[in-house]
């Protein structure tokens, strides 16, 4: 550990302003009372009584007595900071995703109110000021009952020092980085105490690019496992493979073929561009070996790391290596995609699409694909990853952002595998990206040192991540297939990003900031002085029911989005149209839909106010029991689809509430109604509320066409 003096001389050369001081008391009458004198060898200074404060020249002498009795020689006197408001700001190095940079309320306010922000390193200035915004208590930082604000610039200005392009998250060797209290006040910031624990770091080194093309779109494959006698693991996937109509060999030491499909002694004769290997973990790396020539080989075998068998991972990617081909897996299911006719899942092949899924839980990805597809969702590409042991997370997705067949990402994760690749690959990527992630609430609290470590834990590292990237962060499988759904239907083609710089710490793709990333997705920075009003509004919601509406707009709200009240100059035109009879002209608006009512009205009515007012995403809700109970025949509901559809210049999104009254063929022929007039279809308004807020973030004040 570096003594306090050391880190402010540290601090002072980066320009970072700290109070004079001195490590000789003999010294310390150059400088100007009150000052303050601490002891420089204890972690904890306050709670052990190490610091003493409001000293003068005359007193400082038998404090330093008195001090040196308890707790021996060492001290810091500096001049006392002037009062203002008290601050935190910290580094730690995260064991997934490389140094964190945390800010928030310090002093005795750090571990009462917990009231801090959290982003990966290299931070921008927007983040900075994002995480400043943030905080409960971010009033007293722009002036409070009266008090003046501080300087902010001067607080923002800090946090990159500490953690944006060139600061000391990159020169420091982490270990733990901590300031806490910094003064901050209307003229400027002062780091009063600083800490530091060094911990030396492998330095981060990004893969080379790699095309995956081959990966999805096999010329032939080969299945390592398949028996004659015993029907497996092996001899379900060649049945998949023939379902698909893909090329398929079965690898088998004696027989000539397994189950109708021709089968070759090793891996070796296979000539194919993929393997599937379905053996014991421990025969794993000996199959492996043999896959000269084979681009891509993946282990569909778990038990690896696990107790018993610690090197048999370490021990299947050197095999990997060994061979020449890249590894998926240990532990997962293999790849999905129709337009190659690869598969790991029964029931044939969904329709080609535009929607890529990376996981690391084949059996999620699995449940992903085939709910999707029933509700959908078509794929371009899917790819399970397990344990990750060689092709990551972060490698797939730079390459599929670029990938013209994709146009929308979703990820499962549980373990970034390299979490700086990870940040990089995410900020670089113009496609919309919505993550899952498993085991955020206890994968890890890590015990540290200081403040700082503490406060940091896996949930909130993957929402800043969410945050400095642009991507959707949720919580269900459901919110994952309902917000792909979302970006299926509205998200464009978008360009693909420029080349990353060399090396993470200015690698971010399109820009060389990754913190940079939340701006390309979000509206203004909340503290920032707000631009001109928008061209477009927020969200209209229009449908039957003054109480769904009410429940509608409870479920917008807690999903953070805005209805915008109707503009007065279209009231009259409402009115005209028949509405408002028994019900107030707001947003949400009630409009009656069902069998009874001629089903173009709720087109109308959009075409009358977008014209007065462009809204962003228009949603549409539907009591579906109410067709079939007030009606004989499915057609009404029909109709009403296709006169949705036909509704242009804005995002059209539809809930079907009370959908289980329905026919169970109706719902299907509602979606695909629906899906081609590029509409998603919800049983919820909670469901919609967060795919629409999924888009509002990504999209931000544009209409997604560009």
């Amino acid at each position: 550990m570096w003594t306090e003096h050391q880190v402010k001389e540290l601090l002072r050369e980066a320009g970072v302003p700290v109070p004079r001081g001195v490590a000789d008391p003999a010294l310390a009458g150059t400088l100007t009372p009150p000052l303050v004198l601490k002891s420089a060898g204890l972690l904890h200074k306050t709670d052990a009584g190490g610091v003493r404060l409001g000293l003068t020249h005359d007193t400082l002498g038998p404090a330093v007595a008195e001090m040196r009795d308890r707790l021996g020689d060492g001290f810091l006197i500096e001049e006392q900071a002037p009062a203002g408001v008290e601050l935190i700001v910290g580094l730690v190095r995260d064991p997934g995703f490389g140094p964190v940079l945390l800010a928030g309320l310090g002093g005795v306010w750090t571990e009462a109110l917990r009231d801090t922000a959290l982003r990966l390193c290299p931070i921008s200035e927007t983040d900075a000021r994002r995480m400043l915004a943030s905080l409960r208590g971010s009033p007293l930082l722009y002036g409070h009952r009266g008090t003046p604000p501080v300087d902010l610039d001067a607080v923002v200005k800090l946090l990159l020092t500490i953690g944006g392009h060139g600061g000391l998250w990159e020169r420091l060797e982490l270990g733990e980085f901590e300031l806490n209290p910094v003064i901050a006040s209307p003229s400027g910031v002062v780091a009063v105490d600083a800490r530091y624990l060094p911990s030396p770091s492998s330095p981060h080194v990004p893969p080379p690019a790699h095309d995956f093309t081959t990966l999805f779109e096999p010329r032939r494959v080969a299945v390592v496992g398949a028996s004659t006698s015993r029907p497996n693991f092996g001899n379900m996937f060649l049945e998949f493979y023939l379902a698909a109509g893909a090329e398929v060999v079965a690898v088998h030491p004696t027989a000539a073929s397994v189950g109708g499909v021709p089968a070759v002694p090793s891996l070796a004769a296979a000539d194919v561009d993929y393997a599937l290997v379905a053996v014991p973990a421990s025969r794993c790396a000996e199959v492996v070996r043999q896959a000269r020539g084979v681009p891509y080989t993946q282990v569909m075998s778990g038990g690896f790391g696990e107790a018993g068998h610690p090197d048999l991972e370490a021990a299947l990617a050197g095999a990997a290596r060994e061979a020449g081909t890249r590894l998926l897996g240990p532990n997962c299911m293999g790849v999905y995609c129709p337009r190659g006719r690869q598969t790991f899942v029964g029931g044939g092949l969904g329709p080609p699409g535009t929607v890529a899924l990376i996981s690391q839980s084949g059996g999620l990805a699995g449940e992903v694909i085939k709910v999707g597809e029933r509700r959908g969702l078509a794929f371009s590409r899917v790819a399970t990853l397990g344990n990750a042991a060689d092709v990551t997370p972060a490698e797939l997705l730079r390459w599929l952002s670029a990938d013209p067949a994709t146009s929308v990402v979703g990820l499962y994760l549980e373990d970034p595998r390299d979490g700086l690749a990870l940040f990089s690959a995410l900020a670089g990527c113009s496609l919309p990206v919505v993550m899952l992630v498993g085991g955020r609430s206890g994968q890890g609290r890590r015990a540290a040192a200081s403040h700082t470590g503490g406060m940091v834990s896996d949930s909130r590292i993957w929402q800043a991540l969410a945050d400095q990237t642009g991507a959707t962060l949720v919580t269900t499988q459901d919110a994952l297939i309902g917000t792909l759904s979302y970006f299926q239907s509205h998200a464009p083609r978008r360009p693909p990003p420029a080349p990353p710089h060399p090396g993470h710490r200015s690698a971010s793709g399109r820009s060389s900031d990754p913190g940079a990333g939340a701006g390309r997705h979000s509206g203004s920075d909340p503290g920032e002085s707000p631009g001109p009003r928008a061209e477009r509004a927020g969200v209209l919601v229009v449908g039957p029911s003054g109480g769904a509406g009410v429940l509608a707009a409870d479920a917008f709200d807690d999903a953070g989005l805005t209805l915008d009240p109707l503009p007065d100059d279209v009231l009259d035109d409402l009115k005209a149209i028949g509405l408002g009879v028994g019900s107030s002209l707001a947003n949400p608006l009630e409009v009656p839909v069902g069998p009874r009512v001629r089903p173009d009205l709720v087109k109308q009515v959009i075409a009358t106010i977008v014209r007065r007012l462009p809204y962003q995403d228009v949603v549409a809700h539907v009591n579906v029991q109410s067709f079939f109970t007030y009606g004989t025949s499915a057609e009404p509901l029909r109709d009403y689809a296709r006169h949705l559809g036909e509704v242009e210049g804005v995002r059209v999104t539809l809930v079907t509430r009370n959908g289980e009254f329905a026919p169970p063929a109706v719902e299907d022929e509602i979606r695909a109604i629906a899906a081609e007039a590029g509409i998603p279809v919800y049983r919820s308004m909670e469901a919609a509320a967060i795919a629409v807020a999924a888009g509002q973030r990504f999209y931000g004040g544009t209409d997604g066409t560009a």
